[in-house]
């Protein structure tokens, strides 16, 4: 009798496990439904963005750097401290400099001196030409008149010709040493520059945003190699954020778009801005086989969306700092029309891909996979499922976008305001859901209830 009632308890136990299973694979109880969330295709505003990070920095940054090699013996102004063009921030120590300096006024002075004797030897020497000159052209007239000999006729003329010569021989020199004093004066004036070079003046008025060197420090001038960087001074009232933006998105950008900014060390305050460069040259950054393109944009932060943030009681009233991580949200396009979530688009490979490629393969079975990729692309199209409230199933629709934000993508055909299409679950939407399916409509919420921690 025991035995018996254990058989029958295990019969009734496969019975109903085999009726569940039934059900569950739609063999009782008609077919098998899909359960779906939908949301109305309606009007909206959608705003198109490009993210980027990047860091902020000065619009004008200056690096200082040494001209002249040498010993600091001046470093007035530390990192932090506000400057004026025109300001003292370091001197080099210039008795080298000096010293050269002196000798190139020596030089000039000898050669100024030089000069004027040379200009005293012309005097002279056109005075003893102006003498011989005359006693030639008397001895001429005498000689014509057979009153002198020609001996004496013919000292005459070399006295001439030499003094003639000795004349154009005191203009050279003349000219010589006018050319000397030239070269002296700009050996001077070079020297000058170079003593000039050992104080080092701020070029704007700005903050010692970084100092690289201490006093006592030697420096290397750029006459030699690539100068010591000394200090850096930044204009902070103008601020920049440099990010680095992919090449698919570059050309969507303009100047002059607006922009909103995040900035970690500003948790929870939104910044203005707007693109003020767009980069020429690209970025490419990691390895030939995993390179990425990037140009650098750089966004000016609107100085009215931080006033609340200025310490106006300090020297340095900007609230940023150079280096500082910022998160840009570049506004790219703006359209108020009909629109719904992004995750009801999918995209399906049209219908006559099947019989295109079975052709294509028994005609070249020789043809590249990028080819074979490049038709499959050619021929996917984006759909939507539309829901029929009525049967209960849905319909594949053919759908053209536009822009789109983080949440919902324009639809410019394909769909009326009020269409319901489905819009969870989103592997349903991409993969199982075909034309003419049974679905069963439920909250959204529902539909993620396995979800849930501890479920």
């Amino acid at each position: 009798m025991k035995k018996t009632t254990k058989y029958i308890l295990i019969s009734l136990g496969a019975l109903i496990v085999l009726i569940v299973l039934l059900k569950v694979f739609g063999v009782l109880g008609g077919p098998q439904k899909t359960q779906i969330a939908t949301e109305k295709a309606t009007d909206r505003d959608i705003t198109e963005t490009v993210t980027a990070n990047g860091k902020v920095k000065p619009h004008l940054e200056v690096k200082i750097t040494a001209e002249v090699s040498g010993e600091i013996v001046e470093l007035p102004v530390k990192e932090g401290d506000v400057v004026k063009k025109g300001q003292l921030l370091c001197k080099i120590r210039p008795d080298v400099l000096k010293s050269e300096y002196d000798r190139s006024i020596a030089s000039y002075n000898t050669q100024k001196a030089t000069l004027g004797n040379a200009k005293q030897m012309l005097a002279q020497a056109q005075a003893t030409y102006d003498g011989q000159e005359s006693i030639y052209k008397r001895d001429v007239e005498l000689y014509k008149n057979k009153v002198i000999t020609t001996a004496e006729f013919e000292a005459a003329k070399a006295s001439y010709l030499g003094a003639k010569a000795a004349l154009e021989a005191a203009k050279q020199n003349v000219t010589g040493a006018d050319f000397g004093l030239a070269q002296s004066s700009s050996s001077v004036q070079e020297s000058q520059a170079n003593l000039d070079k050992t104080s080092i003046y701020s070029p704007i008025d700005g903050v010692v945003s970084k100092r690289s060197v201490e006093k006592g420090d030697r420096v290397l001038g750029t006459i030699q190699m690539a100068g010591t960087d000394i200090m850096t001074v930044s204009d902070l009232s103008q601020m920049d954020v440099n990010v680095d933006v992919n090449e698919n998105d570059i050309n969507r950008i303009a100047l002059g778009d607006s922009a909103n900014i995040d900035i970690d060390a500003f948790m929870g305050k939104k910044f203005r801005g707007a693109v003020s460069e767009i980069g020429s040259s690209a970025n490419v950054v990691g390895t030939n086989a995993d390179q990425v393109t990037n140009f650098t944009v750089k966004v000016r932060i609107n100085p009215a969306s931080y006033t609340t943030l200025l310490v106006k009681s300090a020297a340095n009233p900007s609230p940023f700092r150079p280096g500082l991580t910022g998160t840009v949200d570049i506004t790219t396009n703006h359209m108020h029309g009909l629109a719904v979530p992004i995750q009801s688009v999918t995209t399906r490979e049209d219908a006559a891909k099947p019989a295109a490629k079975a052709q294509q393969n028994s005609g070249d079975d020789n043809s590249s996979s990028d080819n074979t990729q490049t038709k499959s692309n050619a021929l996917a199209k984006e759909y939507v499922f539309v829901f029929d409230a009525k049967a209960n199933t849905v319909k594949q629709v053919l759908v053209t976008t536009g822009i789109q934000d983080d949440t919902y993508i324009q639809v410019l055909s394909g769909l009326k305001a009020g269409d319901e299409v489905v819009s969870a679950p989103y592997s349903a939407i991409s993969k199982t859901l075909k034309d003419k399916d049974m679905v069963q409509k439920v909250d959204k919420s529902k539909l993620f209830e396995g979800d849930k921690p501890g479920n």
